[in-house]
């Protein structure tokens, strides 16, 4: 993927539009607290919050209202204090706007938005990971958040597992009775009998269970990164607590005479690559060692809006396969010239492209795909409107075959690549062994991901994150 990196004097924000037209979600970055302040800080205001006359603890998401509304002084706000666990909390989404300042806990906070419209994921689920965006908060820190009524949210530690809440926030309701409330939430709302969860919607479940069916290390989404004063890993990070208290007043002092910048980092998400459970029941794949094979698996990836209609698919399937070869990722070609390092003196097949393709770079031999790409089988349907090659090599200790398939149904480009391997002798099956989960988590996906993004221009800037300001680096 592209990067680049631009450093500011201020606040690391970004404004994430709306898919739906309405308002961007904003978040900002505004201090970094000291060392396990975080976890600290959500541990005490959690006790006081309990204590509450008006605690609720509901959702995964202990709140309390600490201030109704004030109808008869034209003043519909309300004011709550809410958490977020260890473990998270669903996705929901408000009728209202919301505004909330929090302090995120010693592990970081992942906050996750989308703006789908109820229409849009009605009319097909996958709707909402197209408009999925991630925002990372770094561990001690205090931010805001910003967003508009109907954006779905969730909000978890960073780091999954760390034991550490995701962060405890202080949410202005600018208006209680905004957005489209039922009759009955709206009542409650006059009454002053409103809480977080009475004005909260879940998922619906279609959508929810197309979450639950899909590992997040399989998903890419667009990604915000924001940090202050150092990136992860620097030598500041190791300072030890008794460094940070003691430079404190000093470099509040320092902070006034120079530059106060911060960092944020970014990276340009992409229609999500999901692993499915098996190959498609018009994939050449399934004619491939049939019921002896020792590893399968199977990628799509869906371009929605980004081809005209009717587009030949043998021709952007040529495109594909030469993006291929042309553009392979850096990370994976390192990859590979490793692997191949230390293979050469077993005597295997070496290749500077990954396995499922590297058969791209053999010489041209009978079956021929677009008159230069090399294939074991290929087949296009009467209307080329559907077009998949067959890929694939024998070496010592193992065989692979790759089906590279796309289809075109209105417009919408849909991209399978799916590998079969069958292990020739003990050593492919160790292997075997040691590469299947780097091959199936990373390799295949992101290969994918960057053919995809070379050969097709999906570089709508009605779709990317505006309002950057800050240090990117994607």
């Amino acid at each position: 993927m592209s990067s680049h990196a631009e450093s500011v004097a201020s606040f690391p924000s970004i404004s994430i539009p709306s898919v739906a037209g309405g308002p961007p979600v904003e978040v900002s970055l505004i201090a970094q607290l000291g060392h396990g302040a975080g976890s600290q800080l959500v541990a005490a205001s959690s006790l006081r919050q309990r204590a509450h006359v008006a605690f609720v603890d509901e959702l995964d998401e202990p709140s309390a209202k600490l201030a109704g509304t004030h109808f008869e002084h034209d003043d519909p706000s309300s004011l709550y204090t809410f958490a977020v666990g260890s473990k998270g909390h669903p996705f929901h989404r408000h009728a209202g706007h919301r505004i909330f300042t929090a302090v995120s806990g010693s592990s970081g906070a992942l906050l996750r938005f989308c703006t789908a419209t109820p229409v849009q994921l009605a009319d097909d689920p996958a709707n909402f990971l197209r408009a999925l965006r991630h925002v990372e908060i770094p561990p001690d820190s205090l931010f805001t958040v910003r967003f508009g009524g109907g954006t779905w949210h969730q909000f978890q530690p960073l780091r999954a597992g760390s034991g550490h809440p995701a962060f405890f926030a202080l949410s202005c309701h600018t208006n209680e009775l905004g957005g489209e409330l039922s009759e009955e939430a709206r009542r409650v709302v006059l009454d002053d009998g409103a809480s977080i969860p009475s004005l909260t919607e879940l998922l619906p479940e279609a959508v929810q269970a197309l979450l639950d069916g899909m590992a997040t290390d399989h998903m890419h989404v667009p990604t915000a990164s924001l940090s202050l004063e150092a990136a992860p890993g620097s030598l500041q990070v190791t300072l030890c607590g008794f460094a940070r208290r003691t430079l404190g007043k000093v470099r509040a002092l320092i902070a006034g005479w120079g530059h106060a910048g911060g960092f944020l980092s970014r990276t340009e998400g992409w229609q999500t690559v999901v692993e499915l459970d098996a190959p498609d029941a018009d994939s050449l794949l399934r004619e491939q060692f049939a019921g002896d094979f020792d590893h399968e698996d199977s990628f799509r990836l869906v371009l929605a809006e980004c081809q005209p209609r009717h587009a030949r698919a043998s021709v952007l399937l040529a495109d594909l396969l030469d993006a291929f070869v042309q553009h392979p990722p850096g990370s994976v070609s390192r990859l590979m010239a490793f692997r191949n390092l230390l293979v050469t003196p077993l005597g295997l097949r070496r290749s500077p492209l990954a396995c499922p393709v590297s058969s791209l770079l053999a010489p041209l031999d009978k079956h021929v795909f677009a008159g230069r790409f090399p294939v074991l089988d290929q087949r296009i349907d009467d209307g080329d409107s559907f077009a998949q090659v067959m890929l694939g090599a024998d070496d010592k200790h193992l065989s692979f075959r790759s089906c590279v398939a796309l289809r075109v149904v209105d417009g919408r480009v849909d991209i399978t690549l799916g590998t079969r391997v069958r292990c020739r002798n003990a050593f492919g099956h160790v292997y075997l062994g040691l590469i299947d989960r780097v091959h199936r988590r990373y390799i295949s996906p992101l290969m994918l991901r960057a053919a995809a993004m070379h050969a097709f221009a999906l570089q709508n800037e009605a779709q990317r994150l505006v309002g950057v300001r800050g240090y990117v680096a994607r």
